[in-house]
């Protein structure tokens, strides 16, 4: 061959080189270059339930397998694919629908285990922020999505309720000069505030979240929690329980997207070119609306409009408090911050 055609093709192969690179697929790299190394060092490591169908979820799957509506009607002119790159052009209030009955367990929702090194190679089920605040404080939130929350059952009446599609949790870490000092759990509609030495921690360092059976409530410890009464969390089975056991174990960083997050300006940043961002700022839900009672999968437990079979998606990332000024989010009006762990 003579020299010069190598030198066309070894060109030609150059010029191929940044496509390869952003179509590479996501979930096989590492943190973008300029994620600070304590964003690492110190994220939480999740145990999923032992028994747990449900795991975290390929975003991307999600939106695939949903469509945009509101008060049951299909929204009409709506970006088709639905991709983490356009989801913010569908109308504030949608409900991201799935297109399969829920009855049917669509496989879909079961969405991917960890393998032995606690990487999940074939998705991208978090997404990691970071939201610098005042006096040298930085709050990094891991959040966790999965398809489907499964509720759990009400002791006393023995009946499933609570499941819902979509499902977004996160634990918050908050660093002072770059060290960890405190840590936020979500749970339901609330969630538990802990100081950094009370946690239990890994041999390097890094912190344990117990994803509870279906519901994926966030919890510091393992073993059965009671959630009957909001921020409390009772050493006794009352009407609604939380199981967590130290099962599979998920390491978030090693699938995860990475962002900024200003808080003046509540907007967001990437380090990256090839990172989606608009998702962030979808302002729907992100699974099914309530079913009416109309509704043969509907059930409205004691017809007290209270408890449901089926309720809500939930909102995103946006909707997480990251601009909040305390550990725990503003609209908590006690922040009780626990030095030891029960």
């Amino acid at each position: 061959m003579a020299v010069s055609s190598l030198w066309m093709l070894l060109a030609a192969a150059i010029m191929q080189l940044p496509l390869l690179v952003l179509t590479a697929p996501l979930a096989a790299r590492q943190a973008p270059a300029g994620v600070p190394s304590y964003v690492i060092r110190y994220a939480p490591l999740v145990y999923l339930f032992s028994g747990d169908p449900y795991r975290p979820t390929n975003l991307t799957v999600h939106l695939q397998n949903t469509q945009p509506e509101i008060n049951y009607t299909a929204v009409s002119g709506y970006p088709f694919p639905l991709t983490l790159s356009n989801l913010d052009q569908v109308p504030a209030g949608a409900f991201l629908t799935l297109t399969t009955d829920i009855t049917t367990t669509p496989t879909y929702l079961l969405g991917s285990t960890p393998d032995s090194s606690g990487r999940i190679s074939s998705a991208i089920p978090a997404t990691i922020i970071v939201a610098p605040k005042a006096n040298a404080t930085v709050d990094v939130f891991y959040l966790y999505f999965y398809s489907y929350n499964w509720g759990g059952i009400v002791n006393i009446l023995n009946r499933n309720f609570g499941n819902h599609v979509g499902d977004w949790e996160h634990t918050m870490v908050r660093f002072v000069d770059e060290v960890p000092t405190t840590a936020w759990y979500s749970q339901h509609a609330s969630g538990q505030a802990s100081t950094w030495a009370a946690l239990q921690k890994s041999d390097q360092g890094r912190p344990y979240a117990y994803s509870a059976n279906g519901s994926h409530a966030t919890y510091a410890t393992a073993g059965t929690h009671d959630h009957t009464i909001p921020d409390l969390d009772l050493d006794i089975d009352v009407l609604l329980t939380d199981d967590c056991d130290a099962g599979v174990l998920w390491d978030p960083t090693l699938s995860a997207y990475y962002y900024t997050y200003d808080v003046a300006t509540n907007s967001f940043g990437t380090y990256d070119n090839a990172t989606p961002t608009a998702y962030l700022n979808f302002g729907g839900k992100w699974g099914d609306q309530h079913y009416p009672d109309s509704d043969p999968r509907q059930e409205n437990l004691l017809r007290l409009d209270l408890v449901y079979k089926y309720s809500d998606g939930p909102t995103g990332p946006k909707d997480q408090g990251l601009a909040r000024v305390n550990v725990c989010p503003d609209s908590e009006e006690e922040c009780e911050i626990r030095d030891k762990l029960t």
